[in-house]
């Protein structure tokens, strides 16, 4: 229960930050997601590995780091607090309505390939620096994962939105940020990048391909 419980906390407060920031249109909405993430990353790492993703999970269920079970426990801990964590926003800024981005045409497959490319890169840089045998116990986890998700946000955000989270993507829905009807959009996607990223990790770390064929 304490791992579950850490990713809702932390799922909570990465969706609050983005419907906070992004909502009010701070520019300085990029570095406070990837803020945020960071110091909940570093605050739940030990507990309950981090992920605030389910994306993430998936990736890390791939690679072999988490059985099935754990696995569906995370995902719903992380889809209810994003959803706590919309809902709040919404209640904060109840006068205030959300620019939705909503995705026609070309567009719809601009957000589709952005949105597995930095999902890929978030869950691949994960893979790395939190679930590597070359890097046990390192420090920098948290601000590579950070600056991931701060990167691709103020790269690719006003193109897809920049979820690169199922989570995200559903809070950021709520919240009215995302149209709902383009949610397959980011869901795919976000299911193909860390899917791809997870072989690519087992296809190049060849001490952790012969851990997961021995466990």
């Amino acid at each position: 229960m304490r791992k579950y419980t850490t990713e809702l906390v932390g799922t909570y407060f990465l969706v609050l930050t983005i419907g906070l920031a992004v909502t009010t249109m701070n520019a300085l909405a990029p570095l406070a997601i990837g803020g945020i993430l960071m110091v909940m990353v570093y605050a739940g790492g030990h507990i309950s590995g981090a992920h605030f993703n389910p994306a993430v999970t998936l990736a890390v269920l791939i690679r072999g780091r988490i059985g099935r079970a754990d696995a569906g426990g995370y995902l719903v801990a992380q889809v209810l607090g994003g959803l706590a964590g919309a809902l709040t926003s919404r209640l904060v800024l109840h006068d205030t309505k959300p620019v939705e981005l909503s995705l026609s045409g070309r567009e719809i497959w601009m957000a589709l390939l952005v949105e597995a490319l930095f999902t890929f890169a978030l869950a691949y840089v994960v893979l790395n620096v939190a679930t590597s045998r070359s890097h046990p116990d390192n420090s920098f986890y948290g601000l590579a994962i950070g600056g991931t998700v701060m990167v691709g946000a103020v790269t690719v955000g006003g193109i897809s939105g920049a979820a690169f989270n199922p989570a995200v993507a559903i809070g950021g829905a709520t919240i009215g940020l995302l149209a709902w009807s383009a949610i397959w959009i980011h869901l795919l996607a976000q299911a193909i990048g860390a899917t791809l990223a997870a072989t690519a990790f087992l296809a190049l770390s060849e001490d952790d391909r012969e851990h997961v064929r021995h466990r």
